[in-house]
């Protein structure tokens, strides 16, 4: 069915009604995203706002989605303006887009990768968790691509703890890929790895010791290498 100018309408009110929780958060952060606060931005009631979402817990979600599809696609424009380059290139690349958009980010990095708003990603299904899956295949993808390439050493099934075996083939069964067990661990301790450092550095938590936290997330980052039969730095 082709769009009507009504649904165009309702589209660009979301859009306009989740800039507002955006800006809202970024200026005065999470707890003044309510939807009393975005009406008078718009010049609305509050109740209008309920044609557009059903709950203030939706327009959370919309606007994970958008924070998240944001990130993923900035990533992916890095990714896609390298051409034919080493797979050390893409991960660092990667790894690096990753550490830039979220300090120049960071009320919307917490919301999305801080404490858990309650009630939030309990469905499976809403467009957050979604987006949020859409965000972490940009991350798999290089894995998969990097293994099926140039597989690096990985721990044999019998190897990994059993406490973590079963979660592993559980995750793994649930994306969908035939991976190796020992692959998805390594998988999840660089990202482990990765978001740790990136969110002690958004979070302030460096600022004790350090003024620049870049050589140090470099220095991360050539620790990683290895674990993937990767050069660091990658080559030219």
């Amino acid at each position: 069915m082709a769009e009507t100018r009504r649904d165009r309408l309702r589209a660009a009110t979301v859009r306009e009604i989740t800039g507002t929780a955006r800006r809202i958060l970024v200026e005065q952060g999470p707890d003044a995203v309510t939807l009393r606060a975005i009406a008078r931005e718009m010049g609305m009631t509050a109740p209008a706002l309920y044609r557009y979402f059903d709950s203030h817990h939706e327009l959370l979600q919309h606007l994970i989605a958008d924070v998240f599809t944001e990130l993923t696609d900035d990533i992916t424009t890095a990714l896609h303006g390298l051409g034919q380059v080493d797979m050390a290139v893409k991960f660092v690349t990667a790894a690096r887009e990753f550490r830039r958009w979220s300090l120049g980010h960071p009320r919307e990095y917490a919301l999305i990768f801080g404490t858990p708003m309650p009630g939030l990603y309990v469905e499976t299904a809403d467009i957050a968790a979604e987006c949020g899956r859409r965000f972490g295949w940009t991350f798999l993808r290089l894995f998969m691509e990097l293994w099926q390439k140039r597989p690096f050493p990985v721990p044999a099934d019998e190897e990994i703890d059993p406490r973590l075996r079963e979660q592993l083939r559980t995750y793994r069964d649930g994306l969908g890929v035939s991976l190796p067990l020992g692959t998805m661990l390594t998988y999840l301790q660089c990202w482990v790895r990765l978001q740790g450092a990136v969110s002690l550095e958004v979070f302030g938590h460096l600022a004790f010791a350090l003024d620049d936290a870049e050589p140090l997330f470099d220095m991360m980052l050539a620790d990683l290498a290895p674990m993937l039969g990767l050069e660091y730095p990658p080559p030219e």
